[in-house]
């Protein structure tokens, strides 16, 4: 039995998918039921929250392998998973982190996923941990100014990067929980095309047939509005800010050909991605 943490999210719906289309029996992890009734029948729910360990028992309880995805900027999620894992006798941990843990100096949010995959090396558990750059779902973030004003703004300029799209993670995810000799890989995942933030807006622009501007982001803060309307923690801001200068300073674009080596197959492309959300970025109807 494998369990599926995040399975209602960009990567998390991809994964279970994946594994719908084998004989892989898996259950999966939600807070929130009604947010699970668009997964698949087969796969069984449980509910509970990896914030509260008291309420993840009985989702841990039989399960062999587990995919573990935690959010935010604190790490304790990721120790009552670990701990529920050991006490189950899980077997095996697939483990989203980030390339950001291969920084040098490491950025706060390469330390912040770093310190998750220590926490997880110490459980004594062997795992898989999968390292992807930006995803191409960060796009989304972009859909109420294009929608509404046309426009985008742009916080990295002249940066690179080549996006991924999640369900080639979920897809490599799958692999890794589903079939042996993954256990202690260290996956670098990435799309393979980079691409600075006007390119990609080009695409979508080409996809939905409208002309959308690329506007340059003033200041560090301007940014962080654009992407947290309602505010960002001072710490995440930080963070955001700092990954921010990163991305403007690199021109190239970590790119690797793991999920091809792993697959078997290229990356799916960031205009294959833009045809299946063409409808996110459009106006509303009548508008």
């Amino acid at each position: 039995m494998l369990l599926i943490t995040g399975a209602t999210g960009n990567i998390g719906r991809e994964l279970v998918r994946e594994l719908d289309s084998t004989s892989a029996a898996f259950r999966v992890l939600v807070r929130d039921p009604a947010r699970a009734s668009g997964l698949p029948a087969r796969a069984e729910r449980a509910v509970g929250d990896l914030d509260d360990p008291a309420t993840i028992k009985a989702a841990f309880t039989g399960t062999d392998a587990l995919f573990l995805l935690t959010q935010g900027i604190d790490t304790a999620g990721t120790d009552h998973a670990v701990a529920a894992a050991r006490a189950a006798g899980v077997r095996r941990i697939v483990h989203l982190s980030s390339a950001n843990v291969l920084g040098d100096p490491m950025p706060a949010m390469g330390r912040w996923h770093h310190e998750r995959e220590e926490i997880i090396r110490s459980s004594g558990i062997p795992a898989t941990f999968l390292r992807p750059g930006g995803f191409m779902t960060n796009a989304l973030d972009w859909t109420g100014t294009i929608r509404e004003g046309g426009y985008v703004l742009d916080p990295v300029g002249p940066g690179r990067y080549a996006p991924i799209d999640p369900a080639d993670i979920a897809a490599v995810a799958a692999v890794a929980l589903t079939q042996e000799g993954h256990e202690g890989a260290e996956y670098v995942l990435t799309g393979d095309e980079t691409f600075t933030v006007a390119e990609q807006v080009r695409v979508i622009a080409e996809t939905v047939g409208r002309a959308i501007e690329v506007r340059t982001a003033a200041t560090p803060a301007e940014a962080i509005r654009f992407r947290f309307p309602a505010g960002a923690p001072p710490a995440l801001a930080e963070a955001i800010t700092e990954g921010f200068a990163l991305m403007r300073a690199d021109t190239v674009g970590l790119r690797t050909d793991t999920v091809q080596q792993l697959l078997g197959r290229r990356p799916r492309t960031f205009a294959e991605w833009c045809t299946r959300n063409a409808d996110a970025f459009r106006p509303p109807a009548g508008a």
